[in-house]
């Protein structure tokens, strides 16, 4: 494996490490730990008294700079190696803008001061919105380090049906993370005390909209993760490339760990641990997917 490539995969999972933090920064409410001040942290570059809420976000802040410059460290090292025309040099070019949209959308979140305990309309808008940006995101730096690895390109006008059933189930998860971020808002801003308490305040109208809004995200999650699977299992299983074979089984594992997650998370309260660990799930359920068209509709494939 060349050296783009191991930096190219590095950067994939700083930048999922980087999210799964994100998501424990909102956890623990520590969003305006550097008050409504970006990229500074309260007006400081390096802030004095680091401890609780503010350590949380300031350690946040660092690495989602650290995973910026390795992504923009990559896209130019593509950029200067690849000739035009190269599918990689998309990736790179998506890598660099959904990076700058992804620090965009926080300093938003940021400057409105649309973290910590904020229970508007706008926080419930830009959360998915996040979420939807980071996913995109994962997708471009998944496929430039797919191809910084010597795999053959993607056949967009092949894979018939399964080209279709791919693109419901992308857009599908796309949707379960979008509801998935409403509904781990609602639980760090009103945590049931109770299974009873979190289903009951999901249907009392006397309850914040947010409340309301998560009981959406399980029957979406269940009816997109079977289709998933199914789809996974029926036209990757059997497939000729041994690599797709194994994408396909892994996403089959994914989906079975996430609702055991999800229902971990409902049964048990939603403990911080237990909402990072279905995060990291969801990230890689999506990255199996990525790389599973990618694998399913390449040409001159790797002897994988």
């Amino acid at each position: 494996m060349t050296r783009l490539a191991k930096f190219a995969w590095a950067t994939l999972a700083v930048n999922v490490a980087v999210v799964v933090y994100g998501a424990y920064v909102r956890a623990t409410g520590s969003g305006a730990g550097c008050g409504p001040s970006w990229p500074t942290c309260d007006g400081e570059i390096i802030p004095a008294g680091l401890e609780g809420a503010r350590a949380v976000e300031f350690t946040h802040r660092v690495t989602s700079a650290i995973a910026a410059v390795m992504v923009a460290v990559v896209a130019i090292w593509v950029l200067r190696t690849y000739e035009k025309g190269r599918q990689i040099r998309t990736a790179a070019w998506l890598s660099g803008i959904f990076i700058i949209s992804e620090s965009l959308v926080g300093a938003v979140l940021v400057l409105a001061e649309w973290v910590a305990d904020d229970t508007s309309a706008a926080r419930t808008v830009m959360v998915p919105v996040h979420l939807v940006n980071t996913f995109v995101l994962l997708a471009s730096l998944a496929m430039l380090a797919w191809w910084a690895s010597g795999r053959g390109p993607v056949r967009p006008a092949a894979g018939g049906g399964f080209k279709g059933y791919l693109g419901i189930a992308l857009l599908g998860l796309v949707v379960v993370s979008a509801t998935g971020g409403v509904t781990a808002l609602a639980d760090t801003l009103f945590p049931p005390e109770s299974l009873g308490d979190g289903l009951s305040s999901s249907v009392a109208d006397a309850e914040h909209f947010l409340t309301r809004l998560r009981v959406i995200h399980p029957v979406v999650a269940v009816t997109i993760g079977a289709f998933t699977g199914w789809m996974a299992w029926t036209f990757g299983a059997g497939a000729e490339k041994r690599l797709t074979r194994r994408l396909a089984v892994a996403i089959v594992g994914l989906v079975a760990l996430q609702f055991f997650a999800g229902m971990s998370n409902i049964l048990f309260g939603t403990p911080v641990w237990l909402q990072l660990t279905h995060l990291t799930l969801a990230d890689l359920l999506w990255l199996g997917l990525v790389f599973l068209g990618a694998s399913a509709l390449e040409t001159e494939p790797a002897p994988v």
